[in-house]
């Protein structure tokens, strides 16, 4: 049979936006499954009835990847972990890492019990390591230049991982030079970045905020593939650090930047965590007009009933640079190459309008 891949992003549809993605691949007669987050349980029982219904009840998965601690993405991967046998688990434990962090620390002298402290603030990455070590699923390290299948690990790099880690809210509060007052400001300017207002533009204009996303974000797995031809980007909820590591690192995976086909756009289209220069460098620049046939494909997970994703300078700033831009809004997503052709309970996907108005700075 000819290599194929087949991309799923599954409609995650609650108040919140999640990611959940299946992926099938054929390469030199070998067929893979892989699985990147599943967003909470409901849609990982979901993604779990997906791959069963359209990849042929397949009973084992190759690999499945943790892109970060985050329940809208790792939640639903233990209905996964559960329901199939499994190759390989891919996750980052800050926990394992506590002998060389512990010294960051003022209050901890033990190990052991920070190390039981970080795995208690990252519960669900907790939790999925107790089913892999309970049905001996052996975990990896997806560090920048890791190799998972296909794909390739582009960010975080270790050493930037542990510095998020030292700085996540989610650490124990002892870390050297934290205080109280620190938190309480971030705490007061997450809530302000929620009121936001619109106002109109032309074509080209777009603006996005000083303040970068979360450290747990910035911990997000980023994963590239070639397949088919067709280059995929898949981003998870990295942020701007995360995307300007894949630059640096593109080159020495043979990819030539601009030039993505098929682009995760990251973190539910949240605008903390691209920007203009990030954007031209990786799918390339503005262009001068509409098209009306966009050079590439992006990929929203989004729900309908969020309020905060994606945020219309996202969607206007990608369709700027000629993006056929695609939501799931309370649906699933199929895309491939040389694979069978439309499932015939999917409808044919239409790009989304162009947003006449975006939100303030």
């Amino acid at each position: 049979m000819a290599d194929f891949f087949e991309i799923d992003f599954l409609g995650v549809e609650t108040k919140k936006s999640g990611d959940a993605i299946a992926i099938r691949y054929e390469q030199a007669g070998t067929t893979t499954i892989h699985v990147v987050d599943a967003g909470y349980t409901a849609s990982g029982e979901s993604l779990r009835d997906l791959i069963n219904k359209y990849y042929g009840n397949p009973g084992f998965i190759n690999r499945v990847i943790a892109t970060h601690n985050d329940g809208d993405h790792s939640r639903g991967l233990v209905a996964i972990l559960e329901s199939f046998e499994v190759g390989e688990l891919w996750m980052l434990r800050p926990w394992e890492y506590a002998e060389e962090l512990i010294d960051q620390f003022t209050t901890y002298s033990s190990v052991a019990h920070l190390r039981g402290e970080l795995r208690r603030a990252y519960a669900n990455l907790a939790a999925l390591e107790d089913i892999a070590l309970k049905k001996g699923i052996p975990i990896y390290e997806p560090f920048q230049g890791a190799q998972i299948g296909a794909f390739r690990v582009m960010a975080p790099t270790r050493e930037r991982f542990l510095k998020l880690v030292l700085t996540s809210n989610k650490t124990p509060p002892s870390v050297i030079e934290s205080s109280a007052l620190d938190q309480l400001l971030k705490t007061l300017t997450e809530k302000a970045k929620t009121v936001v207002a619109l106002f109109q533009a032309a074509w080209g204009g777009e603006a996005f905020p000083a303040e970068d996303t979360s450290d747990e974000n910035e911990m997000s797995v980023v994963q590239y593939a070639e397949l088919n031809g067709q280059k995929i980007l898949l981003t998870a909820d990295t942020g701007r650090g995360g995307l300007r590591e894949v630059i640096e690192y593109a080159p020495y995976v043979g990819l030539a930047l601009p030039g993505i086909d098929k682009f995760q756009v990251p973190h539910h289209g949240g605008r903390r965590n691209v920007n203009s220069d990030l954007l031209d460098a990786i799918v390339g620049p503005i262009l001068p007009a509409p098209q009306q046939t966009g050079h590439f494909q992006a990929y929203i997970s989004s729900a309908k009933e969020d309020e905060d994703h994606p945020r219309k300078v996202v969607q206007r700033a990608l369709i700027h640079r000629g993006a056929n831009l695609h939501m799931t809004e309370g649906r699933n997503i199929r895309t491939s190459g040389g694979a069978a052709p439309t499932r015939p309970d999917y409808t044919p996907l239409v790009p989304a309008a162009y947003p006449d108005s975006y939100e303030k700075v």
